[in-house]
């Protein structure tokens, strides 16, 4: 029986290990918290990354590993890379730990990005917020997510307030200053690439953001065609590019028909999480399958969905089971203010269904701030 190792135990790995126990497969989580939620799942060695005998104790048995986070200490991966098969692959992973790097490689295989440089101390900050202009973005190279590591600076005058918040970083994670995307809407591809080169995604997804946190996904998008089709392809040129194996997201600004790409995540994404109740195969089962070397399986969507995620503390489910395409997804954490602590799907045959289910709901739940931009979309 094949065990699969994961590094990090958190939703996704716990997501991953759900999608994986009907493949028959058996797995080990890495975490340095105790109580990592996929460890209600699995055996959980508790352990930091870079602890060489925690890994050696977590790779024991193990005949591949994956990771649910991309800020997995590089050099672990690549440790454990000497001993199992790891999916994605670790250079794919160090890329995509540095906004840099990954902007840089995006330019490189023309994959269209915002202006962005360098930034290595003050000096250069003020020189590049004159080349861009403002507003614009300042974000730590590495180790930022959900909205964390970044500055966003909107007049000249934020300028010493935005080096005085990330600058004492520049040694540790490096800075980088991003031109600000006046978009008018947020897309993700979720993809998927097996061993031997083949290439799925299923239908871009429209994403929805408070305080730089996924709010609300909706799949699929209703976008013209040929977008659709222009986002397929710039992410099967990355996943060739980096040889990609498992599933990965490539997130993109829509802006008056340009798609600009912000950053790809090498790991199942939040975004996806609608593919578990809308679609043949979800993004955790095809990234195992990919991962392994077995079948890919079909990317196709039922109808619509829209992915509501639950932060700090998970509402009454009664509104979402009541609903003939509602599902719940729980992901057995503490509640925490900002902790993102489960999710729902609903799913519908029309947007106009859809658009009735989620008004049910968010009146129900009282989340009419949450469904309203997404009942707007469809309507």
């Amino acid at each position: 029986m094949t065990t699969v190792g994961i590094l990090g135990g958190g939703q996704l790995a716990r997501m991953m290990i759900l999608a994986g126990a009907p493949l028959g497969l058996r797995f080990k989580v890495l975490d340095p918290a105790a109580d990592a939620c996929a460890g209600q799942l699995a055996p959980l060695t508790v352990g930091d990354y870079a602890d060489k005998d925690a890994l050696a104790r977590f790779i024991d048995g193990v005949d591949a590993v994956s990771f649910d986070f991309e800020n997995v200490p590089a050099h672990a991966v690549e440790w454990l890379a000497e001993r199992a098969p790891v999916f994605p692959p670790p250079a794919a992973l160090a890329i995509a730990q540095d906004r840099l790097s990954e902007k840089t490689l995006f330019g490189e295989i023309g994959i269209p990005v915002a202006p962005f440089s360098d930034i290595t101390s003050s000096d250069d900050l003020n020189e590049a917020v004159a080349t861009l202009g403002v507003p614009c973005i300042l974000k730590t190279r590495r180790l930022g997510y959900d909205g964390k590591g970044q500055f966003r600076i909107r007049s000249r005058d934020d300028v010493a307030l935005a080096w005085a918040a990330l600058g004492p970083q520049v040694g540790k994670t490096g800075l980088i200053l991003e031109g600000f995307v006046a978009f008018q809407s947020e897309l993700s591809v979720i993809a998927v690439r097996g061993r031997d080169g083949e290439f799925r995604a299923w239908p871009v997804t429209r994403n929805w953001h408070v305080d730089g946190v996924l709010s609300a996904s909706l799949a699929p998008a209703a976008i013209p065609a040929p977008l659709q089709q222009r986002a397929l392809e710039y992410a099967r040129r990355l996943a060739d590019t980096l040889d990609y194996v498992g599933v990965f997201a490539l997130e993109l600004f829509c802006r008056d028909g340009e798609l600009l790409a912000n950053e790809m995540a090498p790991r199942v994404h939040n975004s996806g999480h609608w593919t578990q109740d809308g679609s043949s195969c979800s993004q955790f089962e095809n990234h195992l399958r990919a991962g392994l070397g077995l079948p890919l399986g079909d990317t196709g969507a039922y109808g619509m969905t829209c992915m509501l995620n639950w932060l700090g503390a998970m509402p009454d489910p009664s509104p979402i089971l009541h609903e003939a395409g509602g599902h719940w997804h729980d992901y057995g954490k503490a509640a925490r203010v900002g902790r993102k602590v489960g999710h729902a799907n609903l799913q519908a045959e029309s947007p106009g269904a859809l658009a009735a289910s989620l008004e049910r709901v968010g009146e129900a739940l009282g989340r009419q701030a949450q469904v309203a931009p997404v009942r707007a979309s469809l309507v």
